[in-house]
C-alpha cells in the first residue's frame, strides 16, 4: 500500500494494515510512527524527524516497532480515529517505516533508511468531493545542453489533492516519425484549486519537429488528455505555446455519458411501448347501433 486516501465524515473511526518487508540478508528493527505533511508548492512535503499535526494525533498503531528477520516480512495495523468536532477539510500526514544502521568502522555517520505510507484524508459530512483536473499550456523547451523538454500547466479543479503521474507521446514528427511514450517527472501533487506544472523530459537526440504531442495525465480514476502542435526550439531556448488540437475526457465519463444515453433510449421505448398499450380514447359521436332484423 502506498497511500491512506479517505473521505471520512467526524466521528468514524477506520483501521488499515501496513505491510512491512525486509529486502535485506540481516535482521532488523524496524521502527513505526506517524508524522506531519503538508502540500506546498506543488509538493506533498514532509515534516522534520517526527513532527506533529492534527492528523498524526488522530493515528494510534498497535505496536511501535517490529523485528523482522532477513527478507521477512511483518504487519502493523493503524487504527484513524476522526474525533466528533472535526471541522471540514484536508488532512496530510504520513506513517513512516525507519531502520538505523550502525556507523561503518571508523565512520561517525549513522544512517536512518525510511519508507512511508501517505495519507490524505478529507473530513466532512456527506459524501467524497469530486476529484478532477485540467490540463493547460503546453511549452516546449530545449536546455542549454540541448534536451529537450515539454511543461504541461495543470489546475487542480475538484475537491481533494491530486498526486499526478502519466506519458508524453509524439507523433507526425520529421519524415512521419515517432517518438514515446516518455513518462513525466514524479512528484507532482496539488491541493484543490492549485495550480502546478508537470515537465516531461525527452532524449537529446530529438530533431526539432514540427510534431503532434499527446499528453495523458492521471490522478487514481482520474484521467485528462490533450493533443496539440509544437515545434521545439534551439538549445538553451523556450519555445512557442503548442496549438491545443484536441482535449480527451476520460475513459469513465464518456462511460457515463454513454450510460446516460441508454437510459434515455430505454425511457423513450418504454414511453412508446406503454402509449402503444392504452387504449384510444374515443373521438367523434358514438355510432348508433342498429337492432338486428330491421
Amino acid at each position: 500500500m502506498r497511500y491512506i486516501v479517505d473521505h471520512l465524515p467526524p466521528g468514524t473511526t477506520i483501521k488499515r494494515q501496513l505491510l512491512i518487508a525486509n529486502r535485506t540478508d540481516e535482521d532488523r528493527r524496524i521502527d513505526v510512527y506517524p508524522a506531519a505533511a503538508t502540500v506546498e508548492g506543488s509538493e506533498f512535503r514532509f515534516g522534520e524527524g517526527r513532527a506533529a499535526n492534527e492528523l498524526t494525533s488522530w493515528v494510534t498503531l498497535d505496536t511501535s516497532a517490529v523485528e523482522v528477520k532477513a527478507w521477512g516480512e511483518a504487519r502493523v495495523l493503524a487504527t484513524i480515529t476522526v474525533p466528533p468536532p472535526a471541522s471540514r477539510g484536508e488532512r496530510y500526514g504520513v506513517i513512516w517505516a525507519s531502520a538505523t544502521s550502525a556507523p561503518r568502522a571508523g565512520g561517525e555517520v549513522t544512517q536512518i533508511h525510511r519508507v512511508g505510507v501517505r495519507m490524505y484524508l478529507d473530513i466532512g459530512p456527506g459524501g467524497e468531493p469530486v476529484s478532477d483536473f485540467s490540463i493547460g499550456e503546453l511549452r516546449p523547451a530545449r536546455s542549454p545542453e540541448g534536451e529537450p523538454s515539454v511543461t504541461a500547466q495543470v489546475t487542480n479543479t475538484g475537491g481533494r489533492a491530486i498526486d499526478l503521474t502519466g506519458t508524453v507521446t509524439l507523433s507526425d514528427g520529421p519524415a512521419d516519425s515517432r517518438a514515446g511514450p516518455f513518462q513525466v517527472g514524479q512528484g507532482v501533487t496539488l491541493p484543490p484549486g492549485g495550480s502546478g506544472q508537470v515537465i516531461a523530459r525527452l532524449p537529446a537526440a530529438l530533431p526539432n519537429g514540427p510534431w503532434k504531442i499527446e499528453v495523458n495525465l492521471e490522478s487514481g480514476l482520474v484521467k485528462r488528455s490533450v493533443s496539440a502542435q509544437i515545434q521545439f526550439p534551439d538549445a538553451g531556448q523556450v519555445g512557442k505555446r503548442g496549438s491545443v488540437i484536441s482535449r480527451m475526457t476520460s475513459g469513465w465519463t464518456v462511460a457515463a455519458a454513454v450510460a446516460g444515453l441508454l437510459l434515455l433510449v430505454g425511457l423513450a421505448v418504454l414511453v412508446r411501448r406503454r402509449s402503444r398499450q392504452s387504449p384510444r380514447p374515443p373521438t367523434g359521436r358514438p355510432r348508433e347501433r342498429v337492432p338486428a332484423g330491421r
